[in-house]
């Protein structure tokens, strides 16, 4: 019965998308401004949806997530038509006389997965790069922040034709009979377990998918780091959103001589931004459900607590903590860790910290707090991660200058800006002849000179 209501849905879109309506600029540019009318005349009602689900400050849902999105709308729009030109390439000497071009074209019906830790951020960001492209989008929002989906969906479902921009809401079972479905393009934000459920549906359309996974993201901290910056700049990464965001800190490789300070460093801003009972703070966010709660509740080794550990399975809270003398053994390492627990490792030597690393899957995320210009050139050298910052962290996903994606296990293919529009984008490839004249050069009968004539030629 899903199948056949999706199939509907999906074959409309279709119908729609090859009308061409979509492909003109000024429809993108107009269901785009829309998009952020729409968001900012409903802020409040965003707000509340979210707040129902994890507890999250309207101050926080605004920088975190529709700020970004907002800036990515406005960066469409000022860059839209620029994007969609015929990009004009050499012609080689063999293909004379001829020009030749490139043609920026839309992929058609796509998928859009989100997630539920920024389930506005996740959802909509690329839908903003899918519209920019001239396709059209179903979106499925992860059902764990249900109030959220439900105001995201209440409101595009309301306000947009249906075979252009739809929301469909729901779980495993919806979303395993939208996988079955040909589609153009799939977007998927979520877990490395899922996006190979993902990848394996799409394989069976040859559908192009693009997978925004995580990982265990390092943050590398140096001797010569600056210690109160980069304090406050770890805690301000790791525990906003309850630590739930796939380019958090996952753990701190510390360099032994100013481990003891950096710790007392990172308690005191800890105190400084959610004061000494944090589950009273307004700025610290609830873990999204029992089940992830219970997880994260288990990767605490009380033995290795030295800052926070509280929690409250009834409000859903884990304080920030703080792990010292943590090994590759332990739990907290084993897995992605998706809330607030701050591991810390000790090093001595930054080759044993690299070789560290590369043990682990290929994170999507790398930090580096350190001012000398050989640690660095070694980090960016020989570690292979999707994008990263040094003296900073996870602010890198603001530029949308920059690409955003991961490699290997976090990830495949990216998005932001310029990077979102291509992805939703197929670049068509003209070579364009004149008649003028037709060499003999490639036909039969061959000869030796025809041969030395195609050597100069091509080679």
């Amino acid at each position: 019965m899903l199948e056949e209501k999706y199939q509907k849905i999906i074959q409309n879109q279709g119908d729609y998308f090859y009308s061409n309506v979509t492909k003109n600029i000024d429809f993108r540019i107009s269901a785009l401004k829309k998009l952020k009318s729409l968001l900012k005349s409903n802020e409040s009602v965003l707000n509340e949806a979210i707040y129902a689900d994890f507890k999250k400050s309207s101050f926080e849902t605004y920088t975190t997530e529709l700020s970004q999105i907002y800036h990515e709308i406005n960066v469409s729009l000022t860059n839209i038509r620029d994007w969609s030109r015929k990009i004009n390439v050499d012609t080689n000497l063999v293909n004379q006389p001829g020009s030749s071009y490139i043609i920026p074209e839309p992929l058609g019906v796509s998928l859009v997965i989100g997630a539920w830790n920024y389930p506005y951020l996740e959802s909509l960001q690329p839908v903003i790069s899918a519209i920019s492209a001239g396709n059209t989008v179903v979106i499925n929002p992860s059902e764990l922040a249900w109030n959220s989906s439900n105001a995201m969906a209440k409101l595009i479902n309301e306000n947009f034709d249906p075979r252009f921009l739809h929301v469909i809401e729901g779980g495993v079972e919806e979303t395993t009979a939208l996988l079955k479905q040909k589609f153009d393009k799939i977007f998927y934000t979520g877990s490395s377990l899922v996006g190979k459920i993902v990848m394996k549906a799409a394989s069976e359309h040859l559908t192009p998918v693009t997978l925004e996974l995580g990982g265990k993201s390092p943050a590398i901290v140096c001797n010569d780091a600056k210690i109160t910056i980069t304090a406050k700049r770890i805690v301000w990464a790791k525990f906003i959103n309850g630590g739930q965001t796939c380019v958090a800190p996952d753990y701190l490789l510390v360099e032994k001589g100013i481990k003891q300070q950096l710790i007392e460093e990172i308690i005191k801003q800890i105190r400084s931004n959610y004061g000494e009972h944090p589950e009273n703070s307004e700025a610290f966010v609830r873990i999204i459900n029992q089940r992830h709660f219970d997880r994260l509740v288990n990767l605490i080794d009380p033995k290795k607590v030295i800052y926070g550990g509280e929690s409250d399975a009834n409000s859903l809270f884990i304080s920030p903590t703080i792990l010292d003398n943590v090994t590759m053994e332990d739990k907290v390492m084993q897995e992605e860790i998706f809330g607030p627990i701050l591991p810390i490792i000790e090093f001595e030597d930054l080759n044993w910290a690299i070789r560290f690393i590369k043990k682990l899957p290929k994170p999507l995320a790398l930090y580096l707090f350190t001012f000398t210009p050989q640690n660095k050139n070694q980090i960016l050298d020989e570690i292979s991660f999707g994008g990263g910052v040094i003296n900073d962290a996870i602010v890198h996903l603001a530029n949308s200058k920059l690409p955003f994606g991961g490699v290997g296990n976090s990830g495949m293919g990216n998005y932001h800006g310029k990077f979102g529009f291509d992805t939703f984008s197929h670049f068509k490839s003209i070579l364009e002849k004149s008649t003028l004249i037709e060499p003999s050069v490639k036909y039969a009968p061959y000869s030796t000179w025809k041969r030395k004539v195609l050597s100069y030629l091509l080679e």
